[in-house]
């Protein structure tokens, strides 16, 4: 895996003007990036090409102070999306496929403040991914969101509450499927996924 990594980081290296990035780290071409002075990424980590990263300092009149912070040893593949007005942070070891959609911010929906890509944005809280965690293909994590360390999601999942470390979850709006058993060194299937499904059937 890590000569797997090795090779896919000798190509395109180039350094978005203003992040923050790790003399290690590689971000390939052609990325989309804004506000990169607000941008940090850790050592040792690969940003595959056609992502969106937008930490959003003002909008509709508004000023925002955001952050988006991505750790030591991140693999994140193509066409993913990121945009903040508070924080994201992306912990040390985190796998993200591609077309994964984080955000940390919503639309004023207001009826009555008019069009509404001119209302001020709004934040229901950062968004916080815990070390060594797996995001899969086409996933959405919504605002306010931390997931714990280790935590799984499954492929198209809408992820739209918090989860705590060591959980495998799923779905739209996702749910805990399973939950590493340290003592059985394995992943075991949720007594509360088990006892919804029962309730629905």
């Amino acid at each position: 895996m890590l000569q797997f990594l090795k090779r896919i980081a000798t190509n395109f290296r180039y350094h978005p003007r203003g992040i923050t990035i790790g003399k290690t780290s590689r971000v390939h071409r052609p990325n989309t990036i804004y506000a990169g002075s607000c941008i940090r990424i850790g050592e040792r980590s690969i940003v595959l090409r056609d992502g969106y990263f937008n930490a959003i300092t003002e909008y509709a009149g508004q000023s925002y102070s955001p952050s988006i912070t991505i750790g030591d040893d991140v693999y994140i593949g193509r066409h993913v999306y990121l945009t903040a007005m508070d924080s994201i942070v992306i912990g040390d070891g985190c796998v993200l496929s591609e077309h994964v959609y984080i955000t940390d911010l919503s639309h004023g929906m207001d009826p009555n403040n008019g069009l509404i890509m001119l209302q001020p944005l709004e934040s229901k809280g950062p968004v916080r991914i815990g070390k060594h965690s797996f995001i899969g293909y086409r996933v959405a994590i919504m605002p306010g969101v931390t997931l714990g360390e280790h935590c799984i999601v499954g492929a198209n999942s809408v992820v739209t509450k918090s989860f705590p470390a060591y959980s495998m979850i799923a779905g739209s709006p996702a749910r805990c499927i399973k939950t590493y058993s340290h003592q059985d060194r394995k992943w075991i299937r949720s007594t509360l996924h088990e006892s919804s499904s029962s309730a629905q059937h």
